[in-house]
């Protein structure tokens, strides 16, 4: 079943750019999916088209008008199994596992905030808040692409590849692995010599001993709810014992 995604925005250029190239073009021109940038603008009712206004209470900026979002979602053809998204740093964090609930559904509509917010009233139609992280960005047409090209990679055929998804960062709870290619030698630097051996176990052992250390050391609290094996806790007792080495031999 096609996909949909529609995107509220008053920068529908910003949208539609995305969906001219690489994965998303093919998506789309596939019909696996269809994907509209629906302009605010076209949703107002005054001669200037405007979408913002000053807050009550005061303060600098503009904050986005609640009536032309209202609107524009009234225009579309909505299912039960549709989500409704708002890029807010007030929302969940964005995490793998979101991204794959997200997937599930059939049609998505993001809230693309900009200026200084939107009318805090549009939050009580969203189904879900998402945060990027903690810091800010110039608006939600980014923080929309963001999350967009998670569920991309998530929906059958879109990929071609399904293997492929499976080997990505996160998927198995942990960091993904380096990657390499040719030439084997670049500037004094070889590629690990494992991986020209040919031998597929060791190569499988080393990928994940390198998943397990480049996690351990950037993101060790992804291995609290990792699903880990008696192997590798075996790995990771070895990539401790290599580490504190390597800094006794700093010292010497």
């Amino acid at each position: 079943m096609r996909k949909n995604f529609y995107y509220l925005t008053t920068f529908p250029e910003i949208i539609e750019a995305y969906f001219n190239y690489s994965i998303p073009n093919r998506a789309l021109s596939e019909g696996l999916i269809d994907a509209k940038a629906i302009n605010l603008r076209d949703f107002t009712s005054d001669k200037h088209r405007t979408t913002d206004d000053s807050p009550f209470g005061g303060g600098p900026g503009m904050v986005m008008k609640i009536q032309p979002i209202w609107s524009a979602l009234e225009s579309l053809n909505l299912t039960k199994e549709t989500a409704i998204i708002l890029p807010t740093p007030k929302g969940q964090l964005l995490t793998q596992s979101l991204l794959k609930e997200l997937s599930q559904k059939e049609q998505f509509v993001f809230l693309c905030g900009h200026y200084e917010g939107i009318d805090e009233r549009i939050g009580l139609y969203a189904h879900y808040a998402v945060s990027l992280g903690n810091y800010v960005i110039g608006g939600g047409e980014i923080a929309s692409l963001v999350l967009t090209d998670g569920i991309l990679r998530l929906i059958k055929d879109v990929l071609g590849n399904e293997a492929s998804i499976l080997e990505d960062s996160f998927e198995k709870g942990l960091l993904d692995h380096p990657q390499f290619t040719k030439p084997r030698i670049f500037d004094q630097f070889p590629v690990p010599e494992v991986l020209t051996s040919g031998h597929h176990k060791h190569i499988e052992l080393y990928r994940r001993k390198e998943c397990l250390k480049w996690t351990l050391l950037l993101r060790p609290e992804l291995l609290k709810d990792a699903t880990l094996n008696d192997k590798d806790y075996e790995m990771l007792h070895e990539i401790i014992h290599e580490i504190q080495q390597s800094f006794l031999d700093l010292r010497k």
